[in-house]
């Protein structure tokens, strides 16, 4: 079945960023044909995608869509989000927070294997932990969202090797401590920098992810640049599998809209050159077409330290002069819905 939609997410499925073609599938090794080489995705059980081509499939660095779409799907963390956006357990089973909600025990899955087959265990995740935050490693968001674990800002700034609060109780057992309660706490290790990743891939050498050994239920078959990108469903993942065998993104072959028109993909992103025709209760491809909101905003902010934004009565007649209703339904062509501010 093809579909076409405007702008959405379905977690653990299929993700469509508006505008653009950004696809993420359920969380997936390369190998495969000679490069140059076309790819021939055999029929049935496969499905067919456009999307870019990742800039890393390194957890710890990667601070952007393009490159998670593909990691979502070939490593994971000890948390996820599910389709209602709440967190669930992932690799962890479950885990425990003390009476003053500074302090976290979590107690992994004994059936959760790396794709090559090592068992999963809690030194693993100390390990990605301290590798991300490592200044080495070069990640831009592990102070952001490991932060809050004390101990991780002197990894981050290499007064320190190791997150101090940060204990492995036993093979399975993990305990780290956080330097106040927070509610979104559990929430930040749904991102990417948090996810798994083992040692002994990652010092294969420097471009160990482009063979990735991650957890995820999908594995990186071939990736060929700036042709394609094939990830395989991981029969060993812990969690459902995947419904499809396999997954083959055509990367700049064409222009999405006509590779979906012409049979070549199965799903694909409308932008608003293309939203008139989609959305057409007479054309084709009304019957395809889904609609579904997505999580990101954009705004255009002011510099309060130049003239002339300095003043706020300059910033304030700046903001009442934009028609926000002829901008959403003239130049995005009612894709986006207006805000009043960021929260």
């Amino acid at each position: 079945m093809k579909t076409l939609r405007i702008a959405g997410m379905l977690a653990a499925a299929v993700v469509l960023i508006a505008a653009a073609i950004w696809v993420v599938l359920p969380h997936a090794e390369l190998t495969g044909p000679t490069p140059g080489t076309p790819v021939q995705a055999a029929a049935g059980g496969v499905l067919n995608l456009s999307g870019p081509d990742p800039i890393t499939l390194d957890p710890a660095v990667s601070g952007e869509i393009t490159s998670h779409q593909y990691i979502m799907q070939i490593f994971g963390g000890l948390a996820r989000l599910d389709d209602n956006m709440n967190v669930v357990p992932d690799i962890a089973e479950r885990w425990t927070t003390s009476t003053d909600g500074k302090t976290y025990t979590f107690y992994l899955r004994h059936d959760v294997k790396f794709q090559s087959g090592k068992d999963v265990k809690a030194q693993d995740v100390k390990y990605s932990w301290e590798r991300a935050c490592n200044p080495a490693t070069g990640s831009q968001t592990a102070a952001s969202y490991l932060g809050d674990i004390v101990g991780v800002k002197e990894v981050v700034n290499g007064s320190a090797k190791e997150i101090s609060s940060l204990r492995v109780l036993d093979d399975y057992t993990l305990q780290v401590g956080i330097d106040a309660a927070k509610s979104y706490f559990m929430y930040k290790l749904t991102y990417p920098t948090t996810f798994v990743v083992d040692k002994a891939n990652v010092e294969t050498g420097l471009n160990w992810w482009q063979k990735p050994n991650g957890t995820g239920p999908f594995k990186l078959r071939v990736w060929q640049k700036g042709t394609s990108l094939i990830l395989d469903r991981n029969d060993s993942y812990y969690g459902e599998k995947a419904k499809v065998t396999s997954v083959v993104y055509q990367i700049l072959t064409g222009a999405p809209m006509n590779l979906y028109e012409t049979g070549k993909i199965d799903v694909a992103g409308i932008g608003i050159y293309e939203v008139d025709r989609a959305s057409d209760r007479t054309g084709s491809f009304y019957t395809q077409l889904n609609v579904n909101s997505e999580l990101s905003f954009s705004y255009i902010g002011f510099n309060s330290k130049q003239a002339p934004f300095d003043d706020v009565n300059v910033r304030r007649a700046f903001s009442q002069a934009v028609d926000k209703k002829k901008l959403v339904t003239l130049v995005f062509r009612d894709m986006v819905q207006s805000a009043n501010g960021i929260l």
